[in-house]
């Protein structure tokens, strides 16, 4: 495992976002280590993609901060949208090559190299993307992100689209790039995920966090007792906040 970072990778205080007159995120803030597998949970419409987005640099924020060693550099989170942002008729080593060079790598060909390798995506390096089953294009999608070799990579629902056996198969991925020393978040809607492979959930709604702590604590809540499971804790927390 890679030699854990002093002080967090991310540090995000009191962030707010405002579409009109409707509030995505309310003063939102929770930290990310190195090595921390983050899992940000919430219904349709809670904040999740407009948080990962404001972290990677996509969006700005109306307010809040955020800070930590990921905020000293603009490449520092690597961002993984929930559409793949590739060219289905290029290859998948063409693709990264574009990336690279727009992402404005120092060595593009080490970059791609490097990306091919770690992802496993070596031996499809010629074929187009449009060729490619879901769990390798979503592996392409993630490669792209992690061209600049960030400290920290935000996934946005990144298994929504993946059958059973590509889900695994991408996790297992995602657990190398933590044990290295990487801070990942990834929004998801399956608890499942969260409950097997988060070290700690962020829980949204309605733009506010209710809940920030490992997903076993979700069960030990007031409002969850008597929940059977996980997913069953997250509905209860719902309901008693008023967001059911």
């Amino acid at each position: 495992m890679a030699e854990q970072a002093p002080g967090p990778l991310l540090r995000v205080e009191g962030l707010s976002k405002r579409f009109g007159e409707r509030t995505a995120l309310h003063e939102v803030s929770f930290e990310l280590g190195a090595g921390e597998l983050v899992a940000v949970v919430g219904p349709n419409g809670a904040g999740k993609t407009t948080l990962l987005s404001i972290l990677a640099g996509v969006q700005s924020a109306d307010a809040g901060t955020v800070g930590g060693l990921a905020a000293r550099g603009p490449r520092e989170v690597g961002w993984a949208p929930q559409q793949a942002a590739v060219y289905a008729r290029l290859t998948v080593r063409e693709n990264l090559r574009l990336f690279a060079r727009l992402e404005r790598v120092g060595d593009p060909a080490a970059a791609v190299a490097l990306m091919l390798e770690q992802t496993g995506l070596a031996p499809r390096a010629e074929d187009r993307v449009e060729s490619l089953s879901g769990g390798n294009r979503q592996r392409v999608n993630v490669a792209l992100g992690l061209l600049a070799d960030p400290l920290v990579l935000a996934l946005d629902e990144p298994t929504s689209a993946l059958d059973p056996g590509q889900r695994a198969r991408l996790w297992d991925f995602v657990r190398t790039l933590a044990a290295r020393g990487k801070g990942v978040l990834f929004s998801t809607h399956h608890l499942g995920e969260v409950r097997r492979y988060a070290s700690r959930a962020v829980v949204l709604a309605d733009g506010e966090v209710l809940f920030d702590g490992p997903p076993a604590e979700l069960l030990l809540l007031p409002e969850a007792q008597g929940a059977e499971d996980l997913e069953g804790a997250f509905l209860e927390l719902l309901r008693a906040r008023g967001h059911a």
